[in-house]
């Protein structure tokens, strides 16, 4: 399923960077996508296998409204070929070629407790230092972690919490 997600993702990026309207692709994906998340109706319609092709293409060009051509085109392909339960990992996977092409990278910063704007404001600027890219900055609460800090950037996570070296401790004596 995630091959299928990722070749359709790939194959709507590719047309739309060509076309120039990657932004524009990227804002009525989302649209379109949570949409489905909100609204079950929709859901049931669309991926149910008891209604044809044609009724859900239909179906799409009564719900969407002055999206590019493309993607009419994209979503009537999906219908067509049974894919649009797909949708939300090929969402994911555009999202991520959006980024790269961007030179944008995802950061999320947890603490225990809130942070003062000028400590995360400066972690932000030191990430995007090192990594050469703007990042989408995010922070967290979770009392759970005690102190410390976890920080995660892309697919890597730096976690100086205390309730992991306490864990790691509680390990190493274990083994002791």
């Amino acid at each position: 399923m995630d091959r299928i997600a990722r070749a359709y993702a790939d194959a709507l990026f590719a047309v739309a960077k060509e076309k120039g309207i990657l932004d524009e692709v990227r804002e009525q994906l989302a649209q379109f996508v949570d949409a489905l998340e909100e609204n079950r109706d929709l859901r049931v319609f669309l991926f149910s296998p008891y209604f044809s092709s044609q009724e859900k293409r239909d179906g799409i060009a009564r719900v969407i409204d002055g999206a590019s051509e493309e993607f009419d085109n994209f979503l009537s392909l999906l219908a067509e070929k049974h894919r649009l339960p797909v949708l939300f990992r090929i969402r994911t996977h555009f999202e991520e070629l959006w980024a790269e092409e961007n030179k944008r990278l995802g950061v999320t910063l947890t603490s225990a407790i809130e942070l003062d704007e000028k400590i995360v404001k400066g972690v932000g600027e030191e990430i995007e230092r090192q990594t050469d890219r703007k990042i989408d900055l995010q922070t967290n609460v979770d009392e759970g972690i005690l102190g410390g800090l976890v920080l995660r950037v892309g697919n890597m996570v730096l976690d100086a919490s205390l309730r992991s070296r306490l864990e790691r401790l509680r390990t190493e004596i274990a083994r002791g």
